[in-house]
């Protein structure tokens, strides 16, 4: 089973944050596994376990040619000695990058497949296709949310987390948020920063907790507003936010999640959304590898761990 590091909390110092009277603090899941890292890690846990319990020794994802998960995957099943197949979104194309050359090294197999085709992954008759050709298989969804990935993420906030009355956090397939909102307190708000365009993430993340019957003390917002483009786009403003985060506070972010919730985060309390003395934890969610992955795509250099 899969075993985590605590996840330290830094403390940042600022001018701001001192004239608005507000504590800022940062988990850094980014540093709960020395291969698994960040909320993929609480993913994937228990996910992991399920499979070996049922008996299956591989396990059957999806992803982009840059995505943490798959990046993960590949380093979680590694670990625990189980086959791991990666079907990826899109056509192979030589050399590989960063992301998928790491992930094949580890000994995933890579299986490419067109756009449209991908479209169907969560369909019975196209699961069904990949059963036949893979063989049985342990299914993991893409981005890994699903009930048992939730059940994992409910323990990423513990008992020190308790003073906090704001605890803020990235959305992608929303499994991380549903598993913080679950493990709230009373008195306390999760803030969700969308990586996606559009306002159907509210939607989807009360579909997801209704699904899943969870229930919270606390509340949560989500804003939709600091997505820079849209998923995996950015814009000068947050490359040049990541670089003074990072030479700021000596913490490095990513473009796709945490550094667009971070500039959403400082954004918010500029503008006054906190009341004085609000303690803010910030949840960073790892997802580092693709830096060098967005590096070889734009040209454009970040920080990197």
């Amino acid at each position: 089973m899969l075993l985590p590091n605590p996840a330290p909390i830094q403390f940042l110092a600022h001018s701001i944050l001192e004239e608005k009277g507000i504590e800022l603090a940062v988990k850094r899941l980014d540093l709960v596994h020395p291969e698994v890292s960040g909320n993929k890690f609480f993913k994937l846990k228990y996910n992991l376990e399920k499979a070996k319990k049922e008996g299956k020794n591989k396990i059957l994802t999806f992803g982009g040619a840059f995505s943490n998960h798959i990046y993960a995957t590949a380093e979680a099943a590694k670990a625990e000695n189980i086959e791991a197949i990666g079907i990826i979104r899109g056509e192979r194309t030589e050399p590989l990058n960063a992301t998928l050359l790491h992930a094949e090294n580890l000994g995933m197999h890579l299986h490419f497949i067109d756009r449209n085709s991908y479209r169907n992954k969560s369909q019975p008759q196209f699961l069904a296709t990949l059963q036949k050709k893979f063989g049985d298989f342990y299914l993991i969804p893409e981005g890994g949310t699903n009930e048992l990935a939730i059940e994992g993420t409910k323990e990423i906030l513990d008992s020190d987390d308790l003073n906090f009355s704001h605890v803020c956090s990235s959305i992608g397939t929303g499994g991380t948020f549903c598993g913080l909102y679950s493990s709230l307190s009373e008195n306390q708000k999760l803030l969700g920063f969308s990586s996606l365009k559009g306002e159907f993430i509210h939607e989807e993340i009360a579909e997801l907790l209704q699904k899943n019957q969870l229930n919270s003390q606390g509340l949560y917002e989500i804003f939709t507003t600091y997505h820079y483009g849209g998923y995996a786009k950015h814009t000068q403003e947050l490359i040049d936010f990541i670089w003074w985060f990072y030479e700021s506070f000596g913490i490095v972010l990513d473009p796709i999640y945490t550094g667009k919730m971070a500039f959403g985060i400082w954004d918010l309390i500029k503008n006054d959304y906190f009341f004085y003395s609000s303690k803010i934890l910030m949840i960073h969610s790892g997802g580092l590898q693709g830096n060098n992955g967005f590096t070889q795509m734009t040209g454009i250099k970040l920080p990197n761990p």
